[in-house]
């Protein structure tokens, strides 16, 4: 049942064949089958989220309005705060103590008519593309209990594959939607800049609120419900000239893709990965769209160092520790780094993002259209081996985590809309994604390419089952 898109459960809650309660059984029956091996979810309140499918149930039956997702269960990742629930950062040196209010896009998911269903794992605050901490422990792919399912929205990644939910919220700051979505087999959408609504916008602006599916549908639908600009805020993406999910079904140009194989940073790509984009290259020449090699103009090393070294390491300064001591020492290691920078060093890094982020932008509808690439360098790695090596050498070579986030870090930068797709399966058995970069708030365009190679790939039908996770 979970296999089956959102917006598909959510009509057959709406017309009577199915009740959200029957749904939010099924979300506990699974999630009791599958998850003790693999977790993915690492907070549950089964009695609260079945007395809310009740109450969905009733609020149906008494012709009560309703969102266009009404009744699917949605689990929140656990960098998100849920006011009443547990918000720990994954870290032991956070209280478990609940939060006092929910961040903005929980409200908009409850707007939309979805249940909030447990919490997802996560890397400890987040900079990390492998979900592992010390406090619930490592999260396992699905498709190979061996391997990582890639992070920071692992969890949220692995219940999806898994078929616990049909869709789970997710954020991206480096590539945390879409590195999941390419381990385990799922698309993933990263949102524009300011799409979707957040107090905070931390990391310098490139951390955003989204989700991983299984379906093109899911992914347009959800943005449409949690994109409405919020006025309070500072900026907002520009409204989109139609609805996200009308571009499902509309006939767009022919686009200029420029297809780049060779990481940015120079580290090696893996066979497979470099495959991916070659595969789905191909398939959109034969919609008769034109792909050629390319080598855009991309963030100088000093951009990129100072994203990582100053930024996100000012940031993680924020992280509301009751006892950092009991963080794992690579974050440690991160905090100690930001005591060192001073106001100045901060603001002269996000000045030369900003300032390279104009010509990197402008490449887009000048030399080509969409960027195509592979998701990660990598495939993904077996559990323990990126959080061993941040904690063992935080400044050592880290080969493994660099490659899984060569091709997404500077879509994040630049705030530009990316999107992940499960196009292959390795010879290991294991989910390879290719990534397409859009240009700014250019989500439409990403959705109508998604949508046409979705049947040609035929992933919605691809489901793990070598670990003995199917059920």
């Amino acid at each position: 049942m979970m296999h089956e898109s959102a917006v598909e459960l959510s009509r057959r809650i709406r017309e009577g064949e199915l009740t959200a309660t029957e749904l939010m059984t099924e979300a506990i029956r699974a999630a009791d089958a599958v998850d003790p091996r693999m977790n993915a979810l690492i907070w549950r309140d089964d009695e609260t989220s079945l007395r809310d499918a009740a109450a969905a149930d009733a609020a149906l039956a008494a012709g009560a309005a309703v969102g266009p997702f009404h009744g699917v269960p949605l689990p929140i990742k656990e960098l998100t705060w849920v006011a009443g629930q547990p918000g720990t950062f994954g870290s032991r040196g956070v209280s478990d103590a609940p939060r006092p209010v929910s961040d903005l896009v929980v409200d908009r998911f409850r707007d939309a008519g979805f249940l909030l269903f447990g919490r997802s794992n996560s890397p400890e605050a987040g900079p990390m593309s492998v979900t592992e901490n010390s406090r619930f422990g490592v999260t396992r792919n699905p498709w190979n209990l061996d391997y990582s399912p890639a992070g920071s929205s692992g969890g949220a990644a692995a219940a999806v594959a898994a078929g616990i939910v049909p869709v789970a919220h997710a954020t991206d700051g480096g590539g945390s939607i879409r590195m999941p979505s390419s381990a385990t087999g799922l698309v993933g959408l990263k949102p524009s800049r300011g799409r979707v609504p957040a107090r905070v916008p931390t990391w310098e602006h490139s951390i955003v609120e989204g989700v991983i599916t299984r379906h093109v549908e899911d992914a347009a639908a959800i943005l449409d419900a949690i994109s409405a600009p919020d006025p309070t805020l500072p900026y907002s993406a520009p409204l989109p000239p139609r609805p996200f999910a009308e571009e499902l079904h509309h006939d767009g140009p022919r686009l200029r893709i420029g297809l780049l194989l060779d990481a940015p940073s120079g580290v090696p790509v893996d066979p497979e990965c470099r495959a991916a984009a070659e595969d789905l290259a191909r398939a959109l020449e034969h919609l008769g769209h034109t792909v050629e090699p390319v080598r855009p103009l991309l963030h100088s090393w000093e951009a990129v160092l100072g994203f990582v070294d100053v930024i996100i390491n000012s940031w993680l300064w924020t992280t509301p520790y009751e006892d950092a001591e009991l963080a794992e020492p690579y974050i440690r290691a991160r905090r100690a780094r930001a005591r060192a920078h001073t106001g100045g060093d901060y603001a002269i890094a996000a000045m030369r993002l900003y300032r390279e982020n104009v010509d990197i932008l402008a490449q887009w509808g000048r030399d080509f259209d969409v960027l195509l690439t592979p998701t990660m360098a990598t495939t993904p790695p077996p559990v323990g081996v990126v959080l061993a090596e941040a904690n063992a050498a935080f400044d050592g070579p880290r080969l493994t985590e660099n490659q899984m986030i060569a091709f997404t870090a500077f879509a994040n930068i630049t705030g530009q809309p990316a999107i992940s797709l499960p196009v292959r399966m390795s010879a290991t058995g294991l989910p390879v994604g290719a990534q397409l970069i859009g240009r700014p708030f250019g989500e439409g365009e990403l959705v109508r390419l998604a949508a046409s190679v979705q049947e040609h790939f035929g992933w919605t039908r691809r489901h793990p089952t070598a670990a003995g996770i199917a059920h």
